[in-house]
């Protein structure tokens, strides 16, 4: 006796519903997660990214002197999916909240101090925006990243990242 396998439009969309939202999971738990120090390169030491700098007496300010170690960039982060913690500073918001902002090390980095050389800041742009009154919590960040070398107001800027997920960070 033959059987018939008939499927209805009930039961069509609950597999193709199951279909859609498989990747994603899948990408979410194949993300590497990643320290600061894991964006320096292997054998270049993180006390040798930052050289001397300049000190400013008069306007009692520190400008950092980056070393060609301070802009060395882990090529083998590139275009893969990672997961680290950083703190926003904005670059684009609406009302909404914000969907470009430079993933930075420490609080503060880039806007009262002087900024972290370019292999510790990551430019981070999100079609799902963050919301501007946690602007100071830390946070994790999900997604593909690009080791690409850019130039911004802020400075420049080692790393790109696409997100697909960021939520507060947690111990």
């Amino acid at each position: 006796m033959k059987q018939t396998l008939t499927l209805t439009r009930r039961h069509f969309s609950l597999i193709a519903a199951a279909g859609i939202f498989a990747p994603v999971r899948a990408v979410a738990e194949s993300a590497r997660v990643i320290a600061w120090d894991d964006l320096i390169p292997p054998g270049v030491p993180y006390s040798e990214i930052v050289g001397a700098g300049d000190i400013d007496a008069v306007k009692d300010t520190w400008s950092p002197v980056f070393d060609e170690n301070g802009a060395k960039l882990n090529l083998d982060l590139d275009g893969k999916t990672i997961k680290m913690p950083g703190y926003i500073i904005p670059l684009e918001s609406g009302s909404e909240g914000v969907t470009e902002f430079v993933l930075v090390p420490y609080v503060g980095a880039c806007i009262h101090v002087p900024p972290p050389p370019p292999n510790q800041l990551v430019f981070v742009t999100s079609s799902v925006p963050w919301p501007s009154n946690q602007l100071w919590d830390a946070v994790w960040v999900t997604g593909t990243l690009s080791a690409r070398m850019q130039s911004t107001n802020l400075g420049d800027i080692g790393y790109e990242l696409s997100a697909n997920a960021i939520e507060v960070y947690s111990w």
